[in-house]
C-alpha cells in the first residue's frame, strides 16, 4: 500500500509541474481581450484558463491528501529499534590478557633520579639559570665605565 501510495503522489506532483507550466499568466490575457484569437481555441475564450486552474485544484488537493497518508503511515509504522537499543539476552565477558602483548621490551625503572623526572642531572661547577647572564652584564658595565 506504501509504495502504491508514494507512486501516485509522485505522479500528482509531477502532474502539478505540468499544470502549472502550461498555464498562462494574468498579463497573458490582455492581448485576448484585443481579438488575438483566443476564442479559436478548444476550450472557448475563458475555458482553457477555468479548465487548467479547476485541475490544478483538484490534483493540489489529492496532493495535500496523499501527503498526508504518507505521512500518517510513517508515524505509525513499527520502529526497528536499532543495533544501540537492543542488548544480547546473553553477555560474555572477555578475559583481561595478563601478560603484555606488546614487542617492546620492559621498561627498567630510573635509578639514582627521582622517579618522573626526565631530566640529566646538571654536572658540577655550572652556574644557576641566570647568574651567568648576570655576570656577563656586569662585566660590559665595567667595561663602559673605564
Amino acid at each position: 500500500m506504501h509504495t502504491i501510495l508514494v507512486v501516485v503522489h509522485l505522479f500528482l506532483a509531477i502532474g502539478l509541474i505540468g499544470l502549472i507550466l502550461i498555464q498562462h499568466g494574468k498579463g497573458a490575457d490582455a492581448g485576448a481581450a484585443f481579438g488575438s484569437g483566443a476564442s479559436g481555441t478548444v476550450f472557448g475564450a475563458r475555458g482553457a484558463a477555468n479548465f487548467l486552474s479547476r485541475t490544478t485544484a483538484v490534483l493540489a488537493a489529492l496532493f495535500f491528501v496523499t501527503s498526508l497518508a504518507l505521512a500518517w503511515m510513517a508515524m505509525n509504522q513499527a520502529h526497528d529499534a536499532g543495533i544501540m537499543v537492543t542488548t544480547p539476552e546473553e553477555t560474555k565477558e572477555i578475559p583481561l590478557p595478563t601478560r603484555s602483548t606488546s614487542d617492546l621490551p620492559p621498561v627498567a625503572p630510573a635509578t639514582g633520579q627521582e622517579a618522573g623526572n626526565d631530566l640529566p642531572p646538571v654536572p658540577a661547577g655550572t652556574p644557576a639559570a641566570g647568574e651567568e647572564s648576570q655576570q656577563q652584564g656586569a662585566a660590559a658595565t665595567q667595561e663602559k665605565t673605564q
